[in-house]
């Protein structure tokens, strides 16, 4: 590790030092979020619900994807900045080498997988007769043609802010985000025909990965010889306690975006019972949900490798600090969303499409869950938490608990007794709970850690 990254990680003011790691993480996650908006802005300006309905199943398979670069990225990230706080070099070494090897071994699987099980997945998913070809396009071009650089995009990114270098992680999530834009409309209006729509806006996604996974290569090449990163050659050897470190932080995390997954799953099928315009509609204030909750996570995923590094070096009120200011600061920011979302509901889902049914149905949905945004954030803060102290375990059943206990169960009742309504307020009555839930577990296994502190 650089020695000014060393400083940052050890020395440099908490306030200061999150801000540091956070903000390039925090601006890629709004570039991201932009491109995701952008290519359901772009689709929707075809005034076709059925397109737009489609293009959120579509999403429904690329979070898969996601949840396998979570494996590698967020296992291999907090296990690599653990071994440097340690002064375990050469072993951070492996795992950061591994970690991309293990990934793009992965991508290739799930493409493979996706291409041979399509149609039959869409189907499970929710898709109808309106709806099925056009999400077939957006799948194949995102999660077949481009299954290894858009996991790779994700996982890379991750190591590297874990490694002390958010900016540079930023700037190729960046580079991938604003390609996505500005090759929207180049691929869905110009290159392809009228009613190819969304599989322009999935190419468009497919190469902007491909270009962020390039610059992700350059920077490693920089960096290869004044840190732990390096461009795997072969798949390296890591020893068995190492794997059961990464894989115990890495599948709760990756399975736990399986779950995120999963509740939309639930959430498409209940809506797509009510018909494809409802669906449209929760599939716009889906995506606009996680203008807040990506940011948070950004601030949550900036205090990961502060946490862990000053967990592995035994400097645990340094840890306590950054954790506490964290979870402050993602706590005043989903208030302040709350407040936004509801008094401009409308207007907002009106800027993506001008059916009027649409908007109508998008304004209660969001005013609905928005609500719960800052519960979401209590629970965020502890996975990621336990994440980074190297507790994937209590991670992995704060994420059963979330999504298995309480948001599917509480959705399918509360959409069983009072219908669309239900189904709308369902997510703050589960958040509510499960943030009391992670309270609790929080202050646990706070205790616990206080207690192994020696006096």
């Amino acid at each position: 590790m650089k020695l000014e990254k060393k400083e940052l990680f050890e020395n440099t003011v908490p306030g200061k030092a999150l801000a540091t790691m956070a903000l390039p993480t925090i601006a890629s996650q709004i570039i991201i979020l932009i491109y995701n908006l952008a290519d359901t802005w772009f689709i929707g300006r075809t005034n076709n619900p059925y397109m737009v309905a489609a293009s959120s199943l579509g999403l429904t398979i690329y979070l898969a994807a996601v949840a396998l670069a979570n494996v590698f990225g967020t296992g291999g990230g907090a296990l690599m900045v653990r071994l440097i706080g340690e002064k375990r070099t050469e072993e951070a070494r492996s795992v950061a080498s591994y970690s991309v090897a293990a990934a793009a071994i992965g991508a290739a699987i799930f493409s493979l997988l996706v291409l041979s099980f399509l149609e039959p997945l869409l189907k499970m998913l929710g898709a109808s007769s309106n709806t099925l070809n056009y999400a077939k396009q957006y799948v194949f071009a995102t999660s077949v043609l481009g299954g290894i650089p858009t996991v790779l995009s994700m996982t890379v990114p991750t190591i590297l802010r874990d490694a002390g270098f958010p900016k540079e992680a930023g700037i190729g999530v960046g580079i991938g985000s604003l390609l996505n834009v500005a090759l929207d409309p180049i691929f869905m209006f110009l290159l392809l025909p009228r009613g190819q729509e969304v599989l322009g806006a999935g190419i468009a996604t497919m190469l902007s990965n491909c270009c962020s996974l390039a610059y992700f290569i350059v920077i490693y090449r920089k960096l290869r010889d004044t840190t732990v990163l390096v461009i795997p050659r072969r798949m390296e050897k890591i020893g068995r306690e190492a794997k059961r470190s990464l894989y115990s932080v890495g599948i709760p995390a990756a399975f736990a975006i399986f779950l995120f997954d999963l509740v939309t799953i639930v959430i498409n099928r209940l809506t797509a019972s009510y018909g494809d315009i409802p669906l449209a509609a929760m599939g716009i204030v889906l995506k606009l949900e996680r203008i807040p909750i990506n940011i948070g996570l950004g601030i949550c995923l900036g205090m990961v490798p502060l946490v862990a590094y000053n967990y592995g070096a035994g400097n645990y009120g340094r840890m306590h600090q950054v954790s506490s200011l964290a979870r402050t600061v993602i706590l005043v920011f989903s208030c302040a969303c709350v407040l936004l979302f509801w008094v401009f509901a409308r207007p907002v889902i009106a800027a993506f499409i001008s059916n009027e049914e649409t908007v109508t149905r998008g304004a209660a949905f969001l005013r609905g869950r928005c609500l719960a945004l800052p519960f979401m954030m209590i629970g965020y803060h502890s996975v990621n938490y336990m994440n980074a102290v190297n507790r994937g375990k209590v991670s992995f059943l704060l994420a059963i608990v979330r999504h298995l206990v309480l948001i599917i169960p509480v959705m399918l009742l509360m959409n069983r007794i009072w219908g669309l309504v239900g189904l709308t307020w369902s997510q703050l009555a589960a958040d509510f709970l499960n943030a009391i839930v992670a309270v609790l577990i929080f202050r646990h296994v706070d205790r616990e850690i206080r207690d192994d502190i020696p006096v």
